[in-house]
């Protein structure tokens, strides 16, 4: 079974519903959406495309790269989406890493050939236009079988320390994704609608398999990508809105809706729900986002390696404000997603005590075959059918996961483990900080000291002395910073991660 069985199911149920929106305007309903990934399909056959090969699509959000997606998967072809951010020469990389010789790209993002592709299509040229061309009968040219257990999506870590690594998710990687968003994350139905804010190369985009299971609509804003105010008035023109978001989108969102004085129910015309991850929410910043926007949002903690799926905080748990555990739980990333076990282990995959921290492993049908052409890679990572993280975090007696950080991230001081999330979230409910990241610095009695870097808010006059009490007012004397570094901004990745090993860098150089 393919992933493009999905579309032909919905063609033949509901070919005249929309499928694809750009912006308001239809671009698509689900039976041309169908004949178009169809008439491609046959054309890639023809061109002598394989199944199993990899193609590029290194494109902004566009309505025709949820085309390029399922007509691949209908040729029985892997995709290999890649950030649109990504320098010429990393894509490159990725292309003979993984032997792809087809991409699809927007000229934006990619004005030049790229070296050691064969074929180079446009998504808004002429030649898309022919090779996206309806088939006459969609039904007549076949879905090529692929096995549950075959690459569908071939995910290229963002490779922050080093080259990334090619991760290869199956076909029931992605459905058992697909099902578990249905039963964890939201009840979807056809009349919602995804936007596809956040870049469809990563999580936003593999949202589209459980809103296609569904039958729902699926919007590229005009945009093609972030836009506050676009957002708030997309969904009050055509429904409320569902999107995965980063939580530094979030924080836009928020930003916004307090710009136009928008009230909660006003929020809830635009926005079903925000599905957040991909980095640390901070307490104080779910905290915000619920008062000014109401109980629209899911928690969910995944990596590229279990996509989207490992853990969920639910909506029923963010607003239950009078549980007597609900900070701890607003600060947790929830509990195990169906379809996976979750466990914290030591480094033997031994089970911590609960409350104690480890790594946090996953086991389950949503865990990757293993990285490309990298049996090593795999083998550290994927050991008796676990994922092993290098994330740390702690189980409680409910069963509630709460992240402390990656393994390489623990500052030890002392011969004392500081783990810098602890420290970051003391430190947001200073007077006057905006945004902060704590890294450890080598030192020669220590070990490492606690250095933090701290964002003002507009108009703050930040104090050492000021945010030194603070932090003695609110953790252990030890993990407070030895020294704060004031700047402007955080160093961020496009997905809106904090580079701490950028800001690891800035102390080594002084």
């Amino acid at each position: 079974m393919s992933l493009a069985h999905l579309l032909l199911r919905q063609a033949r149920q509901r070919a005249d519903s929309p499928a694809i929106l750009n912006g308001t305007a239809l671009h698509a309903t689900h039976g041309q959406w169908a004949a178009r990934c169809a008439g491609m399909a046959a054309r890639l056959r023809d061109a002598g495309l394989q199944p199993g090969d990899r193609v590029l699509i290194f494109a902004r959000n566009h309505p025709r790269y949820l085309e390029a997606l399922w007509g691949l998967w209908w040729a029985g072809v892997v995709a290999v989406p890649v950030n649109a951010k990504l320098h010429p020469r990393e894509v490159e990389w990725i292309a003979a890493d993984c032997g792809a010789r087809w991409a699809f790209v927007t000229a934006d993002v990619a004005p030049a050939p790229l070296a050691g592709i064969e074929r180079q299509i446009d998504l808004e040229s002429h030649e898309a236009t022919a090779l996206l061309a309806e088939a006459p009968d969609a039904f007549a040219v076949p879905v090529t079988e692929r096995s549950l257990s075959d690459t569908a999506w071939l995910f290229y870590t963002s490779g922050t320390t080093g080259r990334p690594k090619g991760v290869m998710l199956t076909h029931r990687n992605l459905m058992t994704m697909g099902l578990g968003y249905h039963v964890d994350v939201d009840a979807v139905s056809r009349d919602d609608a995804i936007v596809y804010a956040a870049p469809i190369s990563h999580g936003a985009g593999i949202y589209a398999i459980p809103h296609l299971m569904a039958g729902a609509r699926h919007v590229v804003p005009a945009s093609g990508g972030v836009d506050p105010a676009e957002l708030f008035a997309l969904g009050r023109a055509i429904g409320p809105l569902s999107l995965f978001a980063a939580p530094t989108i979030v924080g836009r969102l928020v930003d916004e809706a307090e710009r136009q004085a928008l009230s909660p129910d006003d929020c809830a015309q635009s926005f079903k729900t925000i599905v957040y991850g991909g980095a640390p929410m901070y307490v104080a910043d779910i905290q915000r986002a619920l008062r000014v926007m109401g109980p629209r949002f899911v928690q969910i903690y995944g990596q590229g390696e279990t996509p989207m799926v490992g853990t969920f905080l639910s909506r029923a748990d963010l607003a239950d404000a009078a549980h007597p555990r609900y900070l701890q739980r607003i600060a947790s990333v929830g509990v195990a997603q169906t379809p996976v076990r979750v466990r914290v282990a030591d480094a033997e995959g031994r089970d911590m005590p609960l409350g104690e921290v480890g790594e946090i492993v996953v086991k389950g049908d949503s865990v990757m075959a293993g990285y490309w052409g990298n049996p090593e890679a795999t083998a550290a990572a994927v050991k008796d059918g676990w994922l092993f993280t290098g994330d740390m975090g702690a189980l409680d007696a409910d069963g509630y996961l709460t992240l402390k950080d990656r393994s390489k991230d623990l500052i030890i001081s002392g011969g004392s483990n500081v783990y810098p999330r602890e420290v970051e979230e003391a430190l947001l409910h200073a007077p006057g900080v905006a945004e902060v990241a704590v890294v450890g610095e080598p030192d020669a009695e220590w070990g490492e000291n606690v250095v933090a870097f701290v964002v003002a808010q507009t108009g703050a006059a930040l104090v050492e002395s000021a945010l030194d009490a603070h932090c003695l007012a609110h953790i252990a004397r030890f993990k407070r910073p030895k020294r704060y570094v004031f700047v402007s901004a955080l160093p961020k990745n496009n997905y809106g991660k904090v580079l701490k090993t950028e800001l690891r860098a800035r102390l080594h150089a002084g």
